[in-house]
């Protein structure tokens, strides 16, 4: 059922991806439009093609109305779904296996998919979040005209996410998301309000571990699909470790890559 909820939500955003490809002219592609065009168009029902609209234009003439909010959350809510989702697999498995052992003693157990909604609901306050964020940087760059101004804004989310690979909050976080068995079976309980929550803490433990990597999004594009699937790919692999040298690998890399921004746009 997750693996589904993960699939849907991809191809959701490739979709998306696919229409900002047709909508967008010359001067004014995304990385990965010339290879999207290529592609036979696909039709989808009306009210798929308002809500990518709304997404993929998120400055209309008529200002800020709370559908193109709700839809901006539910964009950044999908791309959660996608990328972050399959890194909760050790998490989930984990649960499930202490359920296994509580059913096998006839002990009570909540279903898992109380976790997950609790895991789910904290990155949907994060996606509200990230979408308030979005409709701040559109109103800023349409203010912008200037090319090298823009490129200093996106070396600095570049080198936010940077740094924040360095801090020893983030190896906090990626610790408790490394090791979810103590804290699962140490707040194990019957009752699902309790598991509910103990989802919440849990998503928001992978929220701290990952929400500086969200940013490198408004760098490279928010709907560029190789990048959802390298960052999907990364905290996948980071979170499977016990080290940290894929942090500090990727630390050193957006830096470096902020840099070079930087130096480019001066």
């Amino acid at each position: 059922m997750l693996g589904v909820g993960i699939l849907l939500s991809w191809a959701l955003l490739a979709l998306m991806a696919l229409r900002g490809a047709e909508i967008r002219g010359p001067g004014s592609e995304a990385p990965g439009d010339e290879l999207l065009r290529m592609l036979p168009p696909v039709p989808v029902p009306a009210f798929l093609d308002r809500f990518f609209s709304l997404c993929l234009n998120p400055l209309p003439p008529g200002g800020l109305a709370p559908d193109l909010f709700a839809a901006l959350t539910l964009m950044w809510f999908l791309m959660s779904v996608a990328m972050m989702l399959p890194s909760a697999a050790p998490m989930i498995r984990t649960y499930c296996e202490i359920a296994d052992t509580a059913g096998r003693k006839r002990e009570a157990a909540v279903h898992p998919l109380i976790l997950v909604a609790g895991y789910l609901c904290a990155w949907l306050a994060a996606s509200a979040l990230f979408a308030a964020l979005t409709i701040l940087v559109h109103r800023f760059a349409a203010g912008i005209q200037t090319a090298p101004v823009k490129g200093v804004a996106g070396a600095l989310a570049l080198g936010l996410a940077g740094l924040y690979q360095f801090t020893g909050f983030k190896d906090a976080c990626l610790n408790k998301c490394r090791n979810p068995f103590s804290i699962l079976f140490a707040r194990w309980s019957p009752r699902p309000l309790r598991i509910f929550r103990l989802g919440v803490e849990q998503g928001l433990w992978c929220l701290g571990c990952c929400w500086a990597l969200m940013l490198v999004m408004f760098a490279v594009g928010i709907m560029n699909l190789f990048w959802m699937a390298l960052i999907a790919v990364f905290t996948l692999v980071e979170k499977q470790g016990t080290r940290h040298v894929s942090t500090r690998l990727a630390g050193a890399i957006l830096l470096v890559w902020a840099v070079a921004l930087l130096l480019s746009s001066a």
